[in-house]
């Protein structure tokens, strides 16, 4: 099996109302305003989208508002991942009868399993499911990380194609790249570090700034894949304050108060996520400013 997820991929939020219940026209507003603006695919209801928070009924709700949404426009990969295998697997096959593209699995959390059941996990996932997946491995947030040797072995795998590498660790995105084919896809999970993944065989990004920047975003790794170094840099420096800025609080509460400074519907946080402090709002309006976003 392989899919082209592209190369800009935005980790969607989740809006909800006033009431703290999910903004399903905001979502679908959102999603179309993002597959217009630079993203070629949408993670629906990953770290970003508060996953921990929603209900199996709100996610497959908003997978399937965001799949017409984007209407062909963007791929569509759904965050179906659980520290239960059997609860995953379900998840992946409802999501999969709904029309997602792909999903996205993230390593099992809490539970610290080790390195042969982390494999056992994926590759039953990939059995029962004939959807493209995509492993998560971001061991600061699971608190087990998904060793190069072990995504190596699950690469053979038919299904999965590709891995968002969240360990802030160059060196471990070069051991993948070494013991993987070329046609797995390695993705950043920061976006600082897309341009130094790239520079070590990554395809492109799961991007949060790309809320704000995506076409700025795809013009940088167009710039790198077609040779222009110094182009790619130089862009890569100009956005880097807003890509470090949107991490200054625990993610998604920045780019949520930024969202609402453009103006966009996308309330607040389910807790125990709160909304950012009042008092770090000027530092977030001025780095907005800054960018020419706001």
């Amino acid at each position: 099996m392989t899919i082209d997820f592209g190369r800009v991929i935005t980790a969607m939020v989740t809006p909800f109302d006033k009431e703290g219940n999910v903004h399903y026209a905001e979502a679908e507003r959102l999603a179309a305003y993002l597959a217009d603006n630079g993203s070629d695919g949408i993670v629906v209801c990953g770290t970003t989208g508060e996953s921990p928070t929603l209900s199996w009924d709100e996610e497959y709700e908003l997978f399937q508002i965001v799949k017409k949404a984007v209407a062909g426009k963007s791929k569509v990969i759904a965050g179906t991942g659980s520290n239960s295998t059997s609860e995953a697997i379900e998840a992946t096959q409802k999501a999969a009868k709904l029309g997602v593209d792909g999903s996205l699995q993230v390593v099992p959390y809490y539970n610290k399993p080790p390195q042969v059941g982390l494999y056992q996990h994926f590759a039953a996932i990939a059995a029962a499911c004939d959807l493209p997946m995509m492993l998560y491995n971001i061991p600061g947030r699971t608190g087990q990380a998904l060793e190069p040797e072990t995504i190596a072995k699950l690469a053979k795998l038919d299904g999965i194609v590709a891995i968002k590498e969240s360990t802030g660790n160059l060196d471990i995105a070069s051991q993948i790249r070494s013991l993987t084919p070329p046609d797995f896809a390695i993705y950043s999970g920061d976006d600082s570090l897309t341009l130094p993944i790239l520079s070590v065989g990554g395809v492109g990004v799961v991007s949060v700034a790309s809320h704000l920047v995506g076409n700025q975003i795809q013009s940088m790794i167009s710039a790198f894949a077609s040779g222009q170094n110094q182009v790619a840099t130089q862009l890569h420096i100009k956005m880097l304050p807003l890509f470090k800025g949107l991490f200054f609080a625990p993610n998604p509460m920045p780019i949520k108060a930024a969202l609402k400074l453009q103006g966009w519907e996308v309330g607040g946080l389910r807790l125990p996520m709160c909304e950012l402090p009042a008092e770090s709002l000027p530092h977030l309006q001025q780095l907005l400013q800054h960018q020419g976003l706001i």
